[in-house]
C-alpha cells in the first residue's frame, strides 16, 4: 500500500467517525482540556489526518493563525448559550469540533 492509500484511508477513516454532537455534550471533555477548535474555514478532515499524521508543522501554522486551538472560556459558553451543534471528530486524545455555518 503507497503511501497515497493509506492518507486515503485514514481521511475516509476519520470521515466515517465524524459527527453532529451537542456542545452540551461535549462539555465535560472541554473540562478535561481535550477539546481542540477548529477555524470554519478549514477542513475538520484534513485538520484531523495533520494531527493523526503528528504533521507538526502545519499544525503549528494553523495554531499560530488562531485557526486550530483550545476551545476558550468564552467560546465554550457562547456554544452553551445557542445550544450549539458541532462537527466532532475524535484524534486521541483530542476532540476536534468545528461550527460550520448553515
Amino acid at each position: 500500500m503507497t503511501s497515497k492509500d493509506q492518507a486515503e484511508l485514514l481521511r475516509a477513516k476519520l470521515n466515517l467517525e465524524t459527527s453532529r454532537m451537542p456542545w452540551k455534550e461535549l462539555l465535560r471533555y472541554f473540562a478535561g482540556g481535550v477539546v481542540i477548535a477548529v477555524s470554519d474555514d478549514l477542513d475538520l478532515i484534513e485538520v484531523a489526518a495533520c494531527i493523526a499524521n503528528d504533521d507538526k508543522d502545519v499544525v503549528a501554522q494553523w495554531m499560530a493563525e488562531s485557526r486550530v486551538g483550545k476551545v476558550s472560556d468564552a467560546q465554550a459558553a457562547t456554544w452553551l448559550e445557542m445550544d450549539a451543534s458541532l462537527w466532532a471528530v475524535v484524534v486521541k486524545p483530542w476532540i476536534l469540533v468545528q461550527l460550520r455555518a448553515s
